[in-house]
């Protein structure tokens, strides 16, 4: 009996020292019962060292099936927001970020790069992805520093910018070894991090696109600065934030290899404003003020994955890459000229390690912040122009022999801003609407949108949406104007015209429609442009001109609600014209948008004059994504079937500032730009001329429309919008360029 017991006794104690253990280890390395480190995920050992890519000669190698593997880095950069959140709430779901991964994986990428510390949700989703992909997903991993620090104290050796940018790295290293639980600090990702990502982050790129005053006033401010010598990294002929930045990788690659055994390659985030080269095309004097040599730093020999460059490079800014003439007449690998490839080409030249392009690429926004002389724009691009510039920019990287390229970007980012439309919106509410005249926010290969009414010129959808008509006549009260529909979502504000049935009647030659809007009271024309002899007791501010001429086809705004004067004309005294710029003074201005200020070029001595480009002109074609010859620019589209006229208005072109709120710029000659005011909704008439006849809604009296008959088009406001994930068309062009070989 005794026997038996104490038998019964040991196998107790053995099962409980066996589920004890097993608890520890559960919480260390399992969860949810998967493996924390993939079985899958190949690492190198050499002695007490572990690492799984490292730099080779011109390129990278990772470590697969026993062996070191060249890879060319085919990737993109994945921001913090989604629609309806700041980078800083960190508000990307775990589901958001599988799926994510998935399409990029079957885009053909191999590596994804993140700038900064994502929520737990990020690294769970990638390593259950890499667990179960047949081919798993590298990361290169950011270590931001924060900018207004950097920006107030023009010293990056000053503590309150180092030591923050110190405990990032290291918060950092313990995060990809799911070894971290990181307090809640506004505007940062927190939460528990146990997920061990560490056998796929390819490597480290610190740090941000470096202002290159601050760059200018560390290298003064710090003199006597002598050359870093550290345990895995030196500096040579270095200046002083050169050698900041050497003591920057140094501490992390020390942190991670004295606390986990790991080591990976590593580089600095640069870009054209401070490299290593003169620029003597330059017009701005800061974007060839100071660089950061790569050059001047060295990895050690126990630096056993080595050191590699990285850079932002766009084929439109800064503008020497537009007047730069070695780069204008350099012929690329497709015997064309190409400045991009011509700056490439001397950026490779330059360094004497290997370089990866951490960021390229050009966005399908309707609105263009900067041109390019060989087309690759900074917006005004539909989604197969993006997808083809974008793959065209890649094989230039490519035909270079960089180590690849990281696509910037995966999404789109709402919240984000461009020189050209920032003071023309609420700052605080651009998470909340798409504006498809901001650039900035239209960079992605995954669009979010609604689409609430697709513009395919088809009747069916206002019907399925319960949207009633806002205008309708019979034929005998209006014999050619039938109906008006009016609809909305979170980027355009969308109008469907029905005519009376005639035979071939919006391809004729003598049809003109026009949409008046009221936005604003107090303000606009009583009279319409283009001669027509009707008036409007109530002030227009806005006029949609179709006609069967493509050239003639426009928005018009009253004088003196129209920004880009008071702004380019009144305050910067860049324009030439003259304006009337009273209330109701029958004038009207084309709708426009800066592209670059006046200018010299200090290596020709050319005057480039201030540059605009007419935004309101209105293109002809189907914007419904879901067609076959979707066009993601068109604003309106005619069915002659149906005998309808559709368009589609991004808000800002109609001077909104939130229109979720239904805010919109005020008087500016009373309050500048800065001023807003709430509106209730948008009075509306409708007007068709057909020779010398002219067919409104509302029917005139005595030749005026007057204010009471006017409907008006109001919506609900929003807080959060409604949207939906769809892949662009400039995905798929990448994901047959990303599944060739190379």
């Amino acid at each position: 009996m005794g026997k038996k017991y104490l038998v019964g006794l040991l196998i107790g104690l053995l099962i409980l020292i066996l589920i004890t253990v097993g608890i520890w280890f559960g919480k260390t390395k399992h969860h949810n019962g998967l493996v924390k480190q993939s079985k899958e995920a190949a690492v190198y050992k050499d002695g007490n060292l572990s690492y799984m890519a490292k730099i080779n000669g011109n390129g990278i190698q990772v470590y697969k099936a026993g062996q070191w593997e060249d890879m060319l880095i085919k990737g993109v950069n994945i921001g913090m927001a989604r629609p309806g959140t700041w980078p800083g709430e960190a508000a990307i779901s775990e589901s958001e970020y599988y799926r994510w991964f998935k399409y990029i994986g079957e885009m053909g990428a191999n590596a994804i790069r993140v700038y900064t510390l994502h929520p737990p949700e990020f690294y769970k989703a990638l390593y259950l992805y890499n667990r179960e992909a047949k081919d798993p997903l590298y990361l290169f991993h950011g270590v931001w520093i924060d900018e207004e620090g950097l920006e107030k104290t023009l010293d990056a050796y000053s503590p309150q910018n180092t030591l923050p940018f110190d405990e990032e790295m290291q918060r950092i290293v313990d995060v990809i070894h799911g070894q971290a639980s990181v307090k809640v600090r506004r505007g940062h990702a927190a939460g528990e991090y146990d997920y061990d990502i560490s056998p796929y982050v390819m490597g480290w790129i610190i740090g941000i696109e470096w202002y290159p005053n601050m760059v200018e006033n560390t290298n003064i401010k710090n003199p006597q600065d002598k050359p870093y010598s550290g345990r895995f990294f030196h500096t040579k002929e270095s200046s002083a934030f050169e050698n900041w930045l050497a003591q920057r990788m140094d501490h992390l690659i020390t942190y991670e290899f004295e606390k986990y055994g790991w080591q990976r390659p590593v580089s600095f985030t640069n870009w054209p404003s401070t490299d290593l080269l003169t620029h003597p095309a330059e017009p701005l004097d800061v974007e060839d003020l100071v660089g950061i040599d790569p050059n001047h730093i060295y990895s050690n020999n126990e630096m056993k994955c080595g050191y590699f460059a990285s850079y932002h490079v766009y084929p439109y800014y800064p503008d020497f890459m537009n007047f730069e003439e070695k780069y204008l007449n350099y012929k690329d690998h497709r015997g064309k000229e190409n400045s991009y490839a011509a700056y490439l080409h001397e950026l490779k030249k330059a360094h004497n390690m290997p370089v990866l392009i951490a960021e390229f690429g050009v966005p399908s926004s309707r609105g263009m912040t900067h041109e390019n002389p060989f087309g690759r724009n900074q917006g005004r691009l539909s989604e197969k122009d993006q997808g083809r510039i974008n793959a065209g920019l890649f094989e230039d990287i490519v035909q270079q022999n960089y180590m690849g390229g990281l696509l910037f970007s995966w999404q789109d980012e709402w919240f984000k801003r461009t020189w050209n439309t920032m003071e023309l919106d609420n700052p605080d509410r651009r998470p909340y609407w798409s504006n498809q005249q901001t650039s900035e926010q239209h960079f992605g290969l995954l669009s979010f949108e609604t689409h609430t009414l697709p513009l395919d010129g088809k009747k069916a959808k206002y019907l399925e949406a319960g949207i009633s008509p806002l205008y309708q006549s019979d034929k005998k009260s209006n014999p050619l104007l039938q109906a008006v529909y009016m609809g909305q979502d979170e980027s355009y504000i969308y109008f469907r015209i029905e005519f009376n049935e005639q035979q071939g009647l919006l391809n004729s030659d003598n049809i003109r429609t026009m949409i008046l809007m009221d936005t604003i009271e107090g303000q606009g024309n009583q009279n319409l442009p283009g001669n027509i002899k009707i008036r409007c007791e109530t002030g227009i501010d806005f006029a949609i001109d179709i006609s069967s001429k493509p050239e003639e086809n426009r928005i018009w705004v009253d004088s003196y609600y129209d920004p880009f004067y008071y702004q380019y004309g009144y305050q910067m005294k860049y324009l030439n014209e003259q304006s009337a710029l009273s209330k109701n003074s029958g004038v009207y201005h084309p709708i426009r948008l800066a592209l670059c200020r006046p200018m010299v070029i200090p290596s020709t001595g050319q005057k480039v004059p201030f540059s605009y480009y007419e935004t309101g002109v209105l293109h002809k074609g189907n914007g419904s994504p879901f067609s076959d010859n979707y066009n993601s620019l068109a604003d309106y589209i005619i069915n002659q079937e149906e005998n309808a006229l559709e368009l589609r208005i991004p808000w800002q072109l109609l001077n909104f500032k939130d229109p979720g709120q239904k805010e919109v710029l005020g008087d500016l000659w009373q309050g500048g730009l800065a001023s807003s005011q709430k509106i209730l909704g948008i009075r509306v008439a409708i007007l068709a001329q057909q020779g010398e006849k002219v067919y409104t809604f509302p029917i005139t009296q005595q030749d005026q429309i007057n204010v009471q008959d006017m409907a008006v088009f109001a919506w609900k406001d929003w807080d959060l919008p409604e949207y939906k994930e769809r892949l662009k068309q400039s995905y798929y062009i990448m994901k047959d360029l990303f599944h060739k070989e190379f």
